[in-house]
């Protein structure tokens, strides 16, 4: 007897603070001719923005819209329901930015599978939120595959943006918007330090910016020479002739600081000992990356020597 093949619902989940321009993205997509294929689509709000899909637009694209506009009403016999009264063929989930997002995947129905997390953010209030309400800013984008950054203006530091991005984020794909529609990733800076030089010098308050610069462009890196300040850190099951020369650095508020560096070949490795301050100065390698899904820095020390702390020993990407 054949097995039935089990029914599979792609979920696509909006995320961003309310006028983040999730519906205008929506929108958009829609207007494209995206969902021009006859299949049945759900979409649920969870917040009324000024922005909606008109009516003409959803019956010509065979939309069905639903509105929860309460985070206690969210759970499984909700989506449950939802799922036994329409049989959709995919699912369109705009979040209220204020909502626990993990909570609401949580309950959805287990032949729902989140294809994609969308984040859109407005580059015109970012920072405003990243100061006052950092830890609901970087949970906005930490595990979506896209984050747009939309209303983006030339006074606007994409590059910043994009360091907090992928401080908390190293998968996803950050793109800009400008006022005028123009979209792209280019987010580029003049590194603070001289990538040409004989030996980067990278200072104190510059690492968090090396680190990050070397893990989106490690072609740029490779086979060059690099000195910075670290402390040390000893893996466990790490070979005795590997240790992580890193800093901790915060990604989103005092509770999230964690270790970041690159993985150091040294033969005296075992010597080092945990959290120690040293100068580091080693040659820039590579090697296949699980976490990274693909190549990732390693270094090769030249050099070890003792070093004093840094005078600020946190690490901060913006």
């Amino acid at each position: 007897m054949a097995l039935l093949k089990k029914r599979e619902v792609p979920v696509y989940l909006f995320k961003g603070f309310l006028d983040s321009g999730k519906t205008t993205f929506i929108r958009e997509t829609v207007e494209e001719g995206q969902f021009e294929d006859g299949r049945k689509t759900l979409l649920i709000y969870c917040e009324e923005g000024e922005e909606e899909l008109s009516d003409a637009l959803l019956k010509k694209n065979k939309f069905i819209v639903e509105t929860v506009d309460d985070e206690e009403a969210v759970d499984t016999a909700l989506f449950a329901g939802f799922e036994k009264t329409y049989k959709p063929d995919r699912v369109i989930i705009e979040t209220n930015g204020m909502w626990d997002a993990m909570e609401l995947i949580q309950a959805l129905p287990e032949e729902w599978l989140i294809a994609e997390i969308i984040t859109t953010v407005d580059s015109t209030t970012f920072e405003s939120y990243l100061a006052n309400m950092k830890m609901m800013m970087t949970n906005q984008f930490k595990d979506a595959d896209l984050i747009l950054f939309n209303r983006c203006r030339d006074d606007h530091d994409r590059a910043m943006f994009k360091r907090m991005v992928r401080a908390v984020n190293r998968m996803g794909q950050v793109l800009f918007e400008t006022t005028d529609g123009q979209v792209s990733d280019d987010a580029h800076e003049e590194p603070p330090y001289d990538i040409n030089a004989e030996i980067i010098e990278v200072n104190d308050d510059d690492f968090g910016i090396f680190y990050l610069d070397a893990l989106d462009n490690l072609e740029n890196f490779k086979g060059k020479t690099v000195r910075f300040k670290g402390q040390v850190l000893h893996p466990k099951k790490a070979k005795e002739d590997v240790f992580v020369p890193g800093r901790y650095a915060m990604t989103c508020c005092a509770e999230d600081i964690a270790f970041v560096g690159f993985p150091c070949r040294y033969d005296e490795a075992a010597f080092l000992k945990n959290k120690d301050w040293i100068f580091v100065t080693a040659k820039i390698g590579s090697a296949p990356s699980r976490e990274m899904g693909g190549e990732a820095p390693v270094l090769f020390a030249k050099k070890i020597e003792p070093a004093q702390p840094a005078a600020e020993e946190i690490v901060y990407f913006n």
